[in-house]
């Protein structure tokens, strides 16, 4: 199964939003490559729902941000080369049903400057994340109440491959 995704960019970011309520452990995995991965179990049946993106271009894993709330998974990933892509991902083509364009995000190219930045996740960054959880046995039950406020952010949850 596929989350529902919503994206916007601007030259230098993308806006990158996983609609997915009451996700448990989540796992994030982004490559400087541009390979983006989600994945997280949902529901009493622990339904499994997972994205795969081969983005456009180039991304920046240190400079990128990530907040996971109570209803949504939100990342900033920074782009390496400061420039506006024409599309998402590679694939040319092929329509993602599950991806959809973010418009209370979106700002057109020439717009860019007229709009403020206003996306804060409160600092949480790749590069703080650890490499992976090796230690975690992912049959185990999750508490429900793990992921506290919308705008808290997970920890030891995610990982970074380089």
């Amino acid at each position: 199964r596929h989350p529902e995704v919503k994206w916007a960019q601007r030259s230098d970011k993308l806006y990158i939003t996983i609609e997915l309520p009451d996700a448990n452990n989540p796992k994030v995995k982004l490559e400087p490559e541009g390979n983006f991965c989600f994945s997280a179990v949902v529901g009493k049946d622990q339904a499994l729902y997972e994205v795969d993106l081969d983005f456009f271009d180039r991304v920046n894993v240190e400079d990128s941000k990530i907040n996971i709330g109570l209803r949504n998974i939100v990342c900033v990933v920074k782009k390496e080369e400061k420039k506006w892509w024409k599309q998402l991902v590679k694939t040319e083509g092929k329509r993602l049903p599950f991806l959809k364009v973010d418009w209370n995000k979106w700002v057109d190219e020439d717009e860019e400057n007229d709009v403020g930045e206003g996306m804060d996740l409160g600092g949480v960054d790749f590069s703080k994340l650890g490499m992976g959880d090796d230690d975690v046995d992912d049959n185990e039950p999750e508490d429900d109440d793990e992921f506290g406020s919308e705008n808290q952010a997970a920890e030891g949850k995610l990982s970074k491959e380089l």
